[in-house]
């Protein structure tokens, strides 16, 4: 047994470190308390402290696998917050995990650059009957076929139950047990680099889960209860401790699962020197790797992702567009209740300004908002944005769930589809989209007791303003009722079937033509690279300069005829083919219709 020591700046400070010789270093921060042991092997060790509040104990004859907990003056035994895996749930012991145990086949995969990005958004619990990390390794070859390039994840860290979105997770740094721990994480992330496929990884930094979090027993200063988020007390991010447990948690993942990137949830609730830290210690860290780190921000901000002097990157990647997505489904479904009320008026001049420069708002006042929303974007190059028609947030938080073919008309979405798909933005699918999915995705969740009855209760009030439900006619699903979770599992018959079958194909051709032809011009795009030439009554035209290449986007969403701008390059792509006609000054383009120029 050692004596406590403040942290190397280099090595984690949190959690069980494998020193080697079967030597493990155990640590933990807990200024709350003035007395703390390990429990290991069947005994309790008293921990070393130091001034600053953490402890810390070097145990011999450790082998991986070993269970322990932290246990408090009270006698209460809580779990490593830093746990790399637990042996069950969230409020039992955690395991020693030798994160250099795996053999990696795909030893030499360095990633991807960001321009070749495709990205495929699942959640592992649903996107297979089985819900598991080797299940989905099944289906990678499916994706590879399809032409997607990089898998995100949602979140995977420990949460309450076995059911459950991710993004309630209180062990940020175990992969769940019900998918398959560490172990089945390492080899889903080998089998997809093994296949050409980067992993991406959505990471929670703003809030813990409401269940099995004991952080706030042993360092109560982790968390600013004076200060409030939608999830409850704000975390202390100026705390340097806190600051470590987090940027260490994103080096973890990139480093132990060899990740090539993560996607940060709502960071407008993370301290922003945080990031700004995160994105150094990054870069700093993997300079030989392609390591891409994405953003989720309603402020519609850029001080992240800012680009170096020569267009390199330099902290953040890119950012998840919702104006983009948010326009296109009032587009396609009229709906402008809520959030989409900031997009009813002038849609069509919206996804114009979003595809040629990035953000819908840009410093205008939002409606919803009621002040001024977002800052200039089209400094960045188009590659700094990902766009999507559909993801988890948008269908999951509807009440039934539902995607956007029983919303929306099949020409709507399938020229919506190629919109998506031929621009310069980076694009995501979520899963299922690809064969046009129409099972729900729903909110579940695995909770017990007056907390499952509080989240049951909760889900009820938040759509009881609706008219939709105010007759009763209509239940709300039981986010902790099991059916809820199958019935959001993918329907894989689909894809070799009908309309799942042409929809594939559809969307293969498109990430075929992106690939061959797209792509390659990506590399060179910079900033103010869009131009719009029409955005009105439904037509949208826009034209980008991607370094010495032109690609232009003339695109119907409406129900009658329209003529465009005429296309100055080769044509690339039109749907539908035989009715799309190119004169000597305009394109006619009949409802629904899209074509798109490229030289």
């Amino acid at each position: 047994m050692t004596a406590a020591r403040r942290p190397d700046p280099s090595s984690p400070s949190w959690g069980a470190k494998v020193l080697g010789g079967g030597r493990v270093r155990f640590r933990l921060w807990a200024p709350g308390v003035k007395a703390l042991a390990l429990r290991l092997g069947g005994s309790d060790r008293p921990m070393r402290r130091d001034a600053d509040g953490w402890f810390e104990l070097v145990a011999d004859d450790v082998s991986p696998g070993a269970e322990y907990l932290f246990v408090l003056p009270d006698g209460r035994a809580v779990p490593d917050p830093a746990s790399r895996a637990q042996a069950g749930d969230v409020h039992g012991p955690s395991l020693v995990v030798d994160p250099a145990a795996h053999d990696w086949t795909a030893r030499d995969w360095t990633g991807r650059p960001w321009e070749e990005a495709v990205i495929y958004e699942l959640h592992v619990g649903t996107f297979t009957e089985e819900g598991t990390f080797a299940a989905a390794i099944g289906k990678l070859d499916h994706l590879v076929a399809l032409g997607v390039t990089a898998v995100e994840v949602m979140p995977v860290a420990q949460f309450s139950g076995n059911r459950g979105w991710g993004y309630d997770g209180v062990l940020p740094y175990a992969p769940h047990s019900a998918y398959g721990g560490p172990d089945g994480l390492k080899r889903f992330v080998d089998a997809a680099h093994q296949r050409g496929l980067m992993v991406l990884l959505d990471v929670v930094y703003n809030h813990f889960g409401p269940d099995g979090n004991y952080i706030s027993l042993y360092a109560p200063d982790f968390f600013r209860p004076q200060d409030h988020t939608p999830w409850g007390a704000a975390i202390a991010f100026d705390a340097e401790p806190v600051r470590r447990f987090f940027t260490e948690n994103a080096l973890c993942w990139l480093e132990e699962y060899r990740l090539d990137g993560l996607r940060l949830d709502a960071i407008d609730h993370v301290a922003d020197d945080l990031l700004a830290e995160i994105g150094q210690r990054v870069r700093a860290r993997f300079p030989d790797r392609h390591v891409h780190l994405t953003t989720e921000d309603n402020r519609n901000v850029t001080v992240l992702h800012e680009r170096g002097g020569d267009g390199t990157v330099t902290a953040y990647t890119a950012e998840w567009n919702d104006d983009f997505h948010s326009i296109a489904h009032v587009i396609a479904t009229g709906e402008t209740d809520g959030y989409f009320a900031d997009f009813k008026d002038d849609p069509t001049g919206k996804l114009a300004r979003a595809l040629a420069e990035g953000f819908a708002y840009q410093g205008e006042v939002s409606p919803q908002w009621e002040r001024p929303r977002g800052e200039p974007s089209a400094h960045l190059p188009p590659t700094a944005f990902v766009d999507f028609l559909q993801n988890h947030d948008q269908v999951g938080n509807r009440a039934f769930g539902e995607r956007l073919p029983a919303l929306a008309s099949p020409d709507m979405l399938r020229v919506l589809t190629s919109v998506l798909l031929l621009s310069p933005h980076i694009p995501l699918l979520f899963m299922g989209e690809e064969f046009a999915e129409d099972r729900p995705f729903l909110f579940f969740t695995d909770f017990h007791g007056e907390l499952a009855k509080a989240v049951t209760e909760g889900r009820r009030r938040e759509f009881a303003r609706f008219a939709a439900f105010g007759d009763g006619t209509r239940k709300i699903p039981d986010p902790n009722d099991p059916a809820t979770f199958a019935a959001s599992k993918l329907d894989w018959t689909k894809p070799g079937l009908g309309s799942g079958r042409l929809r594939f194909d559809l969307v293969r051709r498109l990430l075929a033509l992106r690939r061959e032809a797209i792509v390659p011009a990506l590399a060179s795009a910079s900033g103010n690279s869009g131009i719009i030439r029409a955005a009105a009554d439904g037509l949208v035209a826009v034209d980008w300069t991607l370094g010495k290449a032109q690609l232009q986007m003339r695109v119907n969403l409406s129900n009658g005829p329209r003529r465009a701008p005429a296309l100055d390059v080769p044509l690339l792509h039109a749907d539908p083919v035989e009715t799309v006609v190119t004169l000597v000054d305009a394109v006619e383009l009949p409802p629904f219709a899209i074509a798109v120029g490229f030289a």
